[in-house]
């Protein structure tokens, strides 16, 4: 099935690597057309031209900083001039320091919050008004983390910053969802990323035998997951967090 979000209208945020690229991959190739963001210029040309090539769907780099105010609402005035609707949303950009308590940094903490969780507000925000005035609405994906729900040892910040991601994430559904707007949130577990990848291979093979299933997340595994919310497919799925962790016992 390669048509599931067939003409659809996307926005991942946080796209240049990792989960965010696979997101933007796997729509495309199911369909939709993609705008790819990163706060870094010439990020994301370098493979998206690959997956051009390969089509049904279409990726389009789209570089602003989402803590911006004005910069995110020019960014979606200018794919509402492309394209004339937005049909989904994909809040992936997010930043981790990883930080024990009594050494945690401020300007760390602040920036977790800043990106995390105002940045994904401000998306939200400008996004939905766009949907709002759409007929047939549209579909936000929050990424949290396991970690809002579990916690982890030297991640107090980054796992409240998450926590904060899937309660807006229940309250903008109910606030939503008479302008047909479903709002989920996806939690991925441990995922086979280049920073997984930089991790002490001892403990990460401790944290692995954790996993039910016996292996990391790869990126597709959650862009798939994510791609079921953005779909019609989930027409009647709101206010919902999905763990994607290969049943991790913690």
């Amino acid at each position: 099935m390669n048509d599931i979000l067939s003409g659809k209208v996307c926005i991942v945020t946080g796209a240049a690597r990792g989960i965010g690229q696979a997101m933007a991959t796997v729509f495309a190739q199911n369909g939709a057309i993609v705008y790819a963001n990163d706060v870094r210029e010439g990020m994301i040309e370098e493979w998206c031209d690959e997956v051009n090539r390969q089509g049904p769907g279409e990726v389009r780099p789209l570089y602003f900083d989402i803590t911006s105010e004005a910069e995110a609402r020019a960014a979606v005035m200018q794919i509402k001039k492309a394209c004339g609707r937005i049909d989904g949303l994909v809040n992936n950009a997010g930043v981790e320091f990883n930080e024990l308590i009594g050494m945690i940094s401020r300007d760390n903490m602040e920036k977790m919050f800043s990106v995390n969780v105002f940045g994904t507000i401000n998306m939200l925000q400008i996004v939905s008004r766009l949907m709002g005035r759409q007929e047939t609405g549209g579909s936000i994906v929050n990424i949290a983390s396991m970690t809002a729900l579990r916690g982890n040892r030297g991640q107090l910040v980054y796992s409240a910053t998450k926590g904060a991601v899937v309660s807006l994430t229940k309250s903008a559904a109910k606030e939503l969802a008479e302008k047909k707007i479903r709002v989920n949130c996806i939690a991925p577990g441990l995922t086979n990323t280049p920073m997984m990848q930089q991790a002490d291979p001892e403990k990460l093979q401790g944290r692995i035998q954790n996993i039910c299933m016996g292996r990391l997340a790869e990126p597709e595994d959650i862009a798939k997951a994510c791609m079921f919310m953005l779909s019609d497919l989930a027409g009647y799925v709101s206010g919902q967090v999905l763990a994607v962790d290969g049943c991790t016992i913690m």
